[in-house]
This record gives C-alpha cells, sequence and structure tokens, in this order.
C-alpha cells in the first residue's frame, strides 16, 4: 500500500489554482463582515422607559448540572492504550483511535479502519503505529519510549485493545 506522491498530485494543484473547489476538502474564505463605526449616543437624552417584564425563574438547576455531567463525562468499557511522547500520543479505546502531533488531531472511529500495523526501530525505542484506512491512505505515528521495556508493553496494550474492539469479521485484517 502506496501513496501516490508522482505527476497525478501535481494535477490538483494545477486544478486548484483556478478553482480552490477542484480540491475536495477545501472550502472558500469566509466572507468578511466590514467593522461598524461604534455609534455614540447623545448624552443629554434621557432613555425611554420600557415595560418591565420579569425574567423567568430557572426550574431547575440540578437537571441542568446532571445534563452537562453526563456530556462531559465519557465512560469507555473495556481496555484502554494510550503512549506519548514530549510532541506525539495516540490514545485507543472503545471509540477508536486518537493519533496527535503537536497541534494536529486525527480521530478514526472502528468502523473507519482498514488495519493498524506497529513497528518498532531498530534500537528499540521508537515505536511507530500506522493506521490503514480501506481508501488505501495510512497514518503513522511515531512515540519515542522512555525504555525498551516500555515498547514492549505498550504492543502488548494495543493488542489488547486491538482483540477486544477491531472486527476482523468484516475482511479487515490488523
Amino acid at each position: 500500500m502506496e501513496q501516490r506522491t508522482g505527476p497525478s498530485s501535481f494535477q490538483a494543484v494545477q486544478g486548484a489554482a483556478a478553482d480552490p473547489a477542484f480540491v475536495p476538502g477545501i472550502t472558500g474564505l469566509a466572507p468578511v463582515k466590514p467593522v461598524a463605526d461604534p455609534v455614540e449616543e447623545p448624552k443629554d437624552e434621557v432613555p425611554e422607559p420600557q415595560d418591565a417584564v420579569p425574567a423567568p425563574a430557572p426550574e431547575a438547576p440540578e437537571a441542568a448540572d446532571t445534563d452537562t455531567d453526563t456530556d462531559t463525562e465519557v465512560v469507555v468499557d473495556g481496555p484502554v492504550f494510550e503512549a506519548a511522547d514530549r510532541r506525539a500520543r495516540i490514545v485507543a479505546d472503545a471509540t477508536g483511535v486518537r493519533l496527535s502531533l503537536d497541534e494536529e488531531n486525527c480521530e478514526f472511529r472502528w468502523d473507519e479502519i482498514g488495519a493498524v500495523e506497529t513497528e518498532v526501530s531498530r534500537f528499540g525505542r521508537r515505536f511507530t503505529v500506522i493506521v490503514h484506512t480501506p481508501d488505501r491512505r495510512w497514518y503513522p505515528i511515531e512515540i519515542d519510549a522512555p525504555a525498551k521495556a516500555k515498547v514492549a508493553e505498550w504492543e502488548s496494550e494495543l493488542d489488547a485493545v486491538l482483540d477486544a474492539f477491531f472486527d476482523e469479521g468484516d475482511g479487515k485484517t490488523s
């Protein structure tokens, strides 16, 4: 599985030069809203009295608190894999796989993943995880381990998560 980086990718650049909508995923610029000058009210005028309408009282503040708690709290059943270094992070749990490098993030649900591949560097301290999608794209991330023993621990933890959540019955392999 290889991503093409030859002349076919150059065609998208030529088309995008004339029409940015030619490249999928690129959106146009948002319209610029002109900044209005602040309107100054004359200080001599007295504001007109408005009808006083009482503000409705909150009905149940406890109900509002419980709704926000359930939105922020995510319950994960099963094993969770998490590995990170100073720049990169990978998290795999019941929802899928999340990769982060510096400020860039990507998230894959389990049904979006075709395969997950792991590699260990020659000297055994760099752990590479590659997420393959069914449309023949791959997303690698490298994490530097503090020790060689940590890489073996990460591999076993990731295997436990893949065994628990990755469905191989649909012709997918891990």
